[in-house]
């Protein structure tokens, strides 16, 4: 247990996808304008990840790695279809996406409109795709560790978006020099929030 709330902390704060490693960061500028479309697009991040990283983990260790197809038969002991990860995490990607797009659309038909076509981009949000190929890189053990990384990624991204679209709401009232206006303090924001989560490097998990 203890080991799952550290993979969760660290996977907000310290390993946060947009300032730790700026994945995401095309919707993460654009939506970021107000906080009610954030709040909209970081819980949509949140469903995708939280859906696709363990599909993606289970596809990975009962489909694709070496060995993986033992459970059909002991005559595939040596097939490895590693090779075609990029394309099945992709497709799996592509499909939750659409049904996320589809629920936002039945039951909130404002927010999909005010998302745009910011919202069926998720699939190739490079924060996703990233949530999956770190699993993939880190070898995680079980589902519940796959399950509470992907849930902290998300959380982490959305956390980020929020919270830049806050601070953006509130800097238009400034005297912001002109050249600076919109994007460009936008990156600079977002470089000055990266620096101080890395305040959270020096968290002992």
């Amino acid at each position: 247990m203890e080991n799952l709330i550290n993979l969760f902390v660290r996977s907000v704060f310290i390993d946060n996808m947009v300032f730790a490693y700026f994945l995401g960061m095309c919707s993460f500028i654009a939506v970021s304008k107000t906080v009610k479309t954030s709040i909209g697009l970081g819980i949509a991040v949140i469903c995708v990840l939280v859906i696709t990283v363990p599909l993606n983990w289970l596809i990975e260790n009962y489909l694709l790695k070496e060995g993986a197809l033992t459970w059909i038969s002991s005559d595939f002991a040596n097939v490895d279809l590693d090779f075609l990860s990029f394309i099945l995490f992709i497709a799996t990607i592509a499909a939750m996406t659409q049904l996320v797009e589809m629920i936002i659309e039945k039951f909130s038909p404002s927010l999909y409109n005010a998302l745009g076509i910011f919202l069926p981009l998720i699939a190739v949000n490079c924060a996703i795709l990233g949530g999956s190929l770190f699993m993939q890189q880190r070898e995680f053990n079980t589902i519940a560790e796959v399950s509470v990384y992907a849930l902290g990624s998300g959380i982490g991204w959305a956390l980020a978006i929020v919270s830049i679209a806050a601070i953006r709401e509130k800097i238009t009232y400034s005297n912001i020099p002109a050249p600076l206006k919109g994007t460009g303090i936008t990156f600079i924001l977002t470089g000055l929030m990266a620096i101080a989560f890395m305040s959270f490097m020096g968290i002992k998990i």
